[in-house]
């Protein structure tokens, strides 16, 4: 039921989607003069070699040594087959997922957390500034950050910041600070966007910080490609030629990406983004330029967007209340190479807590939604009697989102 890679065969270079994907990226806009960016554009923000990524042209970017010693602290991640919740749904279908929850922040987010705090480190960087939603992408970077000596810094979303006390006792753990944001307004629930901002005005008022984002820009998806690489060579081991369809949940498309990535330029297997229908981005948004912050601070982006002053109601989910997407996201659901589906919050606990029940593990509320989708994926299987091969990434555990059980346990869930 559970196939492991040695640490040797970690991959040794990132997937580029770029050259695969169904139509070119619309290049990032100027706040100011709403032309494309270019790299001196974004030098305030982001070391060269991480602006490089942003255009790579090549098929495969090789990961640094130094980021890859760190990554074999726990990668390869298992893939594990889901057999118990197959038997209780009585669905033919087979289900797998890869086990990002193992790594030390216990999810996939130190996955660029590492790569981003080395690229920072090697040009001489002292502090990176952050925004964080429900603490993960917080938690991943400090850890990272740690390692390679650099200062960290964290804006975590409100709402997060109250629902979840432990996801600031890591990151502080680790060293970081973190303050709940908007700083500016305490009564504000916060949102991405508006932690985005804090972070990215921090950071372009010092000289010794740069900006670190966990989610939606190119290189951000590209250092997550690890996922379905190794996940690719263990369906392998386990007797599958490839999967039939790759599910993800979506915030900002970054475990999505990781997984599915890879599947891309293979014919014939879908690959499914799962979202809340309380922020609705790929579901409910119109495709557009708009800013990746709610003060318009970033660049503009194509991409699925709800506008830049959306702000989503404080779902335990916070990983996935974000206004928009990511470009590489957004281009394969404009281009049908890619589908979209949301779920209300009480129909993702429901599947979150028959898989706690059947597999033992506590998935985190947005690993949550991708359950939900794979629950539904299987029972449509069943009713098809279709042999099918489901492949989901669970993206984080949610030992620190038990709050969010409690509150589902004992009917206090809002949606």
């Amino acid at each position: 039921m559970r196939w492991t890679l040695p640490p040797d065969r970690l991959p040794d270079a990132w997937f580029n989607v770029l050259p695969h994907l169904p139509a070119p990226l619309d290049p990032p806009l100027h706040p100011a003069t709403r032309q494309p960016v270019g790299p001196d554009d974004l030098a305030p923000l982001f070391p060269m070699a991480l602006i490089a990524q942003e255009v790579a042209a090549e098929p495969w970017v090789d990961i640094p040594g130094p980021v890859a010693d760190v990554l074999r602290l726990w990668r390869p991640t298992p893939l594990v087959r889901a057999r118990r919740l197959e038997e209780v749904l009585g669905t033919p279908a087979r289900i797998y997922y890869k086990d990002e929850s193992v790594s030390p922040p216990g999810s996939h987010k130190p996955n660029t957390a590492v790569a981003q705090a080395f690229y920072n480190k090697e040009e001489g960087i002292a502090r990176l500034s952050t925004e964080t939603g429900a603490g993960q992408w917080g938690s991943a970077l400090s850890f990272a950050c740690q390692l390679f000596g650099l200062e960290c810094h964290v804006y975590m979303v409100r709402a997060s910041f109250e629902q979840k006390p432990y996801r600031r006792v890591m990151i502080e753990t680790w060293g970081g600070d973190v303050v709940p944001s908007p700083v500016d307004d305490p009564d504000h629930p916060g949102s991405l966007g508006t932690a985005i901002s804090d972070a990215v005005r921090d950071a372009a008022t010092r000289d010794d910080t740069h900006y670190s984002l966990g989610s939606v820009l190119n290189h951000v998806l590209l250092h997550q490609t690890v996922i379905g690489l190794e996940a690719k060579e263990q369906l392998m081991l386990a007797g599958e030629e490839r999967p039939d369809v790759v599910i993800g949940s979506c915030g900002g498309g970054s475990n999505l990406a990781g997984i599915s990535l890879p599947f891309v330029p293979d014919a014939g297997v879908r690959l499914v983004a799962v979202e809340p229908s309380s922020c609705p981005t790929l579901t409910g948004g119109r495709f557009d330029y708009d800013f990746g912050d709610t003060a318009g601070m970033t660049p503009l982006l194509s991409m699925y967007t709800l506008g830049h002053d959306f702000v989503p109601p404080p779902i335990h989910a916070g990983g996935l209340r974000y206004h928009g997407d990511a470009p590489i996201i957004s281009n394969l659901v404009n281009n049908g190479r890619m589908e979209a589906m949301a779920y209300p919050q009480g129909k993702v606990f429901e599947a979150a807590v028959q898989w706690a029940r059947t597999q033992g593990t506590i998935p985190a509320p947005e690993t949550s939604h991708a359950v939900r989708a794979v629950v539904d994926e299987a029972l449509a299987a069943k009713e098809e009697g279709a042999d099918r091969v489901i492949l989901f990434n669970y993206s984080g555990h949610g030992l620190l989102d038990l709050q969010a059980y409690d509150d589902y346990l004992h009917d206090r869930l809002d949606g």
